[in-house]
């Protein structure tokens, strides 16, 4: 009678793995044991698109977690930045990324 589970212990994999489990009163829910997207936000200029999660970078409760790359609540992850980049170029008209190398400085006429 007691409906308590594991914890999923949802991995980074890129064969996404999602089980449905049978909750009270016979209902559904998904279980994912093994994703390679999500839902992220830029908070700043507030827009959320589907994006790659790269990796587990840092994880407070446990490094344990980082090392088995296992995705979590609280987890901090790198993300694949095409998405927010395409939405920033269509948005403002302005490419981002990598710093350009200044142009050298022109020669004076009198030299």
């Amino acid at each position: 009678y007691e409906l308590g589970r594991q914890p999923a212990m949802t991995k980074l994999s890129s064969n996404k793995t999602v089980r449905r489990v049978r909750v009270r009163g016979g209902n559904v829910k998904w279980r994912a044991l093994r994703l390679d997207s999500g839902n992220y936000s830029w908070g700043s200029e507030a827009i959320t698109r589907k994006t790659r999660v790269l990796e587990v970078v840092y994880n407070a409760s446990n490094n344990e977690l980082v090392r088995t790359q296992t995705l979590v609540k609280s987890a901090i992850v790198q993300v694949d930045a095409a998405p927010f980049k395409a939405w920033y170029t269509q948005h403002y008209g302005i490419e981002i990324g990598r710093k350009k190398k200044a142009a050298p400085a022109a020669k004076k006429e009198g030299e």
